[in-house]
């Protein structure tokens, strides 16, 4: 059953492939780990999970992978967590069909960016997500200007939250000033934390919720970050929070989805190669990453 409210720590699914030379660029799919993954997460805590998004490489999939990967995800989680598919598209006619798709299979809520090949006005935003909420489930609206040149200012994202079934923004622009803006200025939109490495910040601003990156990584202490940062033990949470930020922080970095990949190797889950256009990382950077991550797990008091 769908439920308007989307907030909780709702991760962002990385995608695994395995070699296969008949696939695309010779990676195909592994539903299987993909379906494991998803039950790790949600028996770790986290309210659910968030496939097709740019971290599950979206773009790089065929429409039949991109809807089994939104199948695989709602089967798995069945009625233990929320599963909010991904439905970006260059269009509103795309988007609402991955849209009507996902409501077909039982997602419980939408994620959806402007259009994601254009850098569309105003009107022309407001009515990509009018197409999108019409098909009925709830629509978290995604505010990433880095990458769409499309900015969902406070002032617009009011105008977007009078649109029947949109019930909250994951805001990417990196600005915490913006979570007081938006809840002043759009009160009836729920603001949930894009970027991992402002994601206490945004919390303590009053942001419902986390749809997250690195969780893929840490899922039982990303849980009980939001936890602690939502009960107002801020010691606690920062204690927890500054060690972790580095790694964090490549969340909101070009090369995120193979740093997340990275991370997860690194603590024995599999994360593995990305496809194309996405390469691996240079040297440097997973070497920095790799630093990164071990200064987080060693405050985890993980070897």
């Amino acid at each position: 059953m769908s439920t308007p409210d989307l907030g909780g720590v709702v991760v962002a699914t990385a995608l695994p492939y395995r070699v296969d030379a008949s696939a695309p660029a010779g990676l195909a799919v592994d539903y299987d780990a993909y379906a494991a993954h998803c039950r790790w997460l949600v028996d770790n805590g986290c309210r659910g999970v968030g496939p097709n998004g740019s971290l599950g490489e979206y773009s790089s999939l065929t429409d039949e992978e991109r809807r089994r990967v939104a199948r695989t995800a709602i089967e798995t989680v069945g009625e233990d967590g929320i599963v909010v598919v991904g439905v970006h598209g260059p269009g509103s006619h795309q988007a609402k069909y991955w849209a009507e798709v996902a409501a077909e299979d039982g997602a419980d809520g939408l994620l959806c960016l402007p259009p994601t090949m254009y850098r569309a006005n105003r009107g022309e935003v407001l009515a990509h997500f009018e197409a999108v909420a019409s098909v009925g489930l709830p629509v978290m609206v995604y505010n990433n200007p880095i990458d769409t040149k499309v900015d969902l200012t406070p002032a617009l994202l009011a105008e977007i939250a009078r649109i029947d079934n949109v019930v909250a923004v994951k805001e990417f622009s990196g600005d915490v000033r913006r979570v007081l803006e938006i809840r002043e200025q759009a009160s009836g939109l729920d603001v949930i934390s894009g970027a991992d490495d402002v994601v206490l910040e945004s919390l303590l601003m009053g942001a419902t919720g986390w749809f997250a990156g690195f969780p893929n990584v840490f899922p039982a202490e990303s849980v009980r970050l939001f936890d602690l940062a939502w009960s107002g033990k801020l010691e606690e949470a920062r204690a927890l929070y500054e060690p972790l930020v580095a790694a964090f922080r490549w969340d909101s970095r070009t090369e995120f989805v193979q740093a997340i990949k990275l991370g997860m190797d690194l603590v024995g889950r599999y994360g593995g190669p990305c496809r194309p256009p996405r390469g691996p990382l240079t040297e440097e950077h997973r070497e920095q990453v790799t630093a990164d991550m071990r200064r987080a797990l060693a405050s985890l008091g993980v070897e």
